[in-house]
């Protein structure tokens, strides 16, 4: 199925659905949720997905797990997903939490072919056993440290939501001190307690994810780490690479295609 609304076909009896749909530059898919639980597969481009409890960015070729019912907006960067919707009693194990996984080939494939199904497929059918597999297959995801955790104290995610629009390698802690008019070693505490990252590592991850967007318009590496507040190139790659597993080029537009998009 292809750009149509899940609602259409929610009711189906089906346990799972799979629709692709192909979005605008720099779309924003505004507050919503689903009944079903759902695999958000970026097939081109790269999407922030944001929740209550924080905020996952989805590179080319990778997928984020949304939970049923969890309240989320998505924005994107040239992006044409593919999304499988599945009935909460098909998959127990899902998390309770949104999660960024990576996807192998095989699951790729079969999200791709998943899409071109009708959507009333019959029992004991090839897309029958089609959508068993993408069952069988999604229990194996890697999970991908694509996340930035939200704390929930109102004051301090302000300015965590602020920083995550204007993201600073060197924004200092004394900045946010000052703003909440609480000491360092409180500021400390409450990001531990609040996000399970402390201050530097949550600055960094946060800086980190951000670039993604950037690389996926090609902008270069070099400008990204600028624009980052890097003081050079070689310390965003360090850094990225350290969250990562891999360099900034290995996630710009034309090295996470995943193959075609049909």
């Amino acid at each position: 199925m292809r750009n149509i609304p899940v609602a259409e076909v929610d009711e189906l009896d089906r346990a799972v659905l799979a629709i692709g749909t192909d979005y605008p530059p720099d779309h924003l898919l505004v507050w919503h949720e689903h009944r079903r639980a759902q695999v958000l597969y970026a097939a081109t481009g790269v999407m922030r997905v944001e929740t209550a409890d924080g905020s996952w960015t989805v590179p080319t070729a990778r997928a984020v797990l949304i939970p049923p019912l969890t309240r989320h907006q998505v924005t994107m960067t040239a992006v044409s997903t593919r999304s499988l919707y599945i009935e909460p009693a098909a998959v127990p194990w899902f998390p309770a939490r949104c999660r960024t996984v990576d996807v192998s080939a095989l699951l790729r494939a079969l999200i791709l072919e998943a899409v071109e199904m009708e959507p009333r497929y019959a029992d004991h059918s090839r897309d029958a056993a089609l959508a068993d597999l993408v069952l069988h297959e999604l229990k194996s995801l890697s999970p991908l440290p694509l996340d930035v955790p939200l704390p929930a104290e109102p004051r301090l995610r302000a300015l965590c939501e602020e920083f995550l629009q204007r993201p600073d390698i060197h924004d200092p802690p004394a900045r946010w001190c000052a703003a909440l008019n609480i000491s360092e070693r409180t500021l400390a505490r409450r990001f531990r307690n609040g996000t399970g990252l402390n201050y530097a590592q949550w600055r960094q991850r946060a800086c980190v994810l951000h670039s993604l967007h950037h690389l996926a318009r090609r902008v270069p590496v070099t400008r990204v780490a600028a624009m980052l507040g890097y003081d050079n190139p070689a310390a965003y790659t360090a850094a990225f690479k350290k969250l990562l597993g891999r360099p900034p080029t290995a996630y710009g537009s034309h090295g996470t295609t995943g193959g075609h998009t049909r």
